[in-house]
């Protein structure tokens, strides 16, 4: 029998790319429908071998009836994500047009802003937070001291353990430690926009914020979309900065959903209970990317109509 040319190159793709499908499916797949099935069982760390009893959706009902359930759904989605990712977009794009102004390049200083801009990007996140608890430190911290020195405060701060000030500090972590990309990514979308439409505008009176508002914000909003998304989705899941920064206290002040993933299955050892709200994560998710895609494909849909 032999094969048409189309349906050779169909299987020499296939084998080509089955490799792939084997590795997706190895650590992705697998995984996530190994999760799903413990979700459903009240299986424990000193159990995995004898594994768990069925108990059908009592782990959600759990977690979602649980009293914590909405102090750490709100220190998720807001404080850890929406403050975070919205702060990182305004000071990235405020970072990018700065780096890509005619002012840095007159003074020659272009090349070292950028430098300095990648040191935090450059630091991993371990090192950021040990570093920024070091200068929250209440007793040897330099921003104590130099409150104390300006007399704004009267007392030591300790901004890592009251509740008036533990977030803020985590949001500063986060936010200095990951406006680099967000600010790069801007700066790179920016030198893509054609310099004879600013001539044209400014030659026409368009005023400087004319200009962004018409011509230059155009043209960053599809990168600040997946800037947008892929920042939601890495922070929602984020376990490092909350938990290097504080191990969710004061108490369980400052717990989010991936903190509570943790303590459930290596403090509490409840592993069932714990893969109920990492689906419950990944559920979240799923349904804000589909929305996320759904609302900005019609827009883009609309705009190239338009």
């Amino acid at each position: 029998m032999t094969l048409s040319p189309k349906l050779r190159n169909r299987i020499t793709i296939f084998m080509m790319l089955f490799p792939t499908f084997l590795l997706l499916i190895a650590f992705y797949v697998y995984p996530t429908l190994y999760n799903l099935q413990l979700s459903f069982t009240d299986i424990t760390l000193l159990q995995l071998r004898q594994g768990g009893d069925p108990v059908g959706l009592s782990n959600y009902i759990e977690f979602l009836t649980s009293n914590s359930f909405f102090d750490i759904a709100l220190n998720t989605v807001f404080w850890l994500t929406a403050v975070t990712v919205a702060l990182r977009l305004f000071l990235g794009l405020c970072f990018a047009i700065l780096l890509n102004s005619r002012f840095l390049a007159e003074i020659r200083m272009t090349t070292i802003a950028r430098l300095i801009l990648l040191v935090p990007w450059a630091t991993p996140p371990v090192v950021a937070v040990i570093a920024w608890r070091w200068l929250f430190d209440p007793r040897h911290g330099p921003i104590n001291d130099l409150l104390l020195t300006t007399g704004l405060i009267d007392d030591p701060v300790a901004f890592m353990s009251n509740l008036t000030t533990v977030w803020p500090a985590i949001v500063t972590i986060v936010v200095w430690n990951t406006t680099p990309l967000v600010a790069v990514s801007l700066l790179a979308a920016l030198q893509t926009v054609p310099e004879d439409l600013h001539e044209a505008a400014e030659i026409d009176g368009a005023t400087r914020w004319q200009q962004f508002r018409f011509i230059t914000l155009p043209f960053l909003t599809p990168t600040i979309s997946v800037l947008a998304l892929m920042s939601v989705i890495w922070t929602f899941n984020n376990f490092v900065y909350v938990w290097l920064a504080t191990s969710a206290g004061p108490g369980t002040y400052t717990n989010v959903l991936a903190t509570e993933v943790y303590i459930r299955a290596f403090i509490d050892l409840r592993l069932g209970y714990s893969a109920a709200i990492g689906v419950t994560m990944a559920v979240v998710m799923a349904v804000f990317g589909a929305l996320y895609f759904r609302y900005f494909g019609l827009t883009e849909m609309q705009d190239k109509v338009g």
